[in-house]
């Protein structure tokens, strides 16, 4: 399991894929697969288990739609 989730607001992102040029371990990306309802790509992570909890993805997203917890 891993030490950390990100949660994403899928209908709030707009896939400009700053959080996954930003992350340190190259685990976020934009999924061609998945669309929310306006038409734009979402985010998805390819290993979790390589998150490292820094926030980077959090901290630089112009919308504020991820959000990083601790797992206990």
């Amino acid at each position: 399991m891993s030490k950390f989730t990100l949660k994403f607001d899928n209908e709030r992102c707009k896939g400009c894929g700053l959080c996954a040029n930003f992350c340190p371990r190259k685990i976020l990306y934009l999924d061609e697969t998945r669309i929310n309802k306006n038409g734009y790509q979402l985010i998805s992570i390819s290993d979790p288990e390589k998150c490292i909890g820094c926030a980077h993805c959090a901290i630089i997203c112009p919308d504020s739609v991820i959000e990083v917890y601790k797992n206990e």
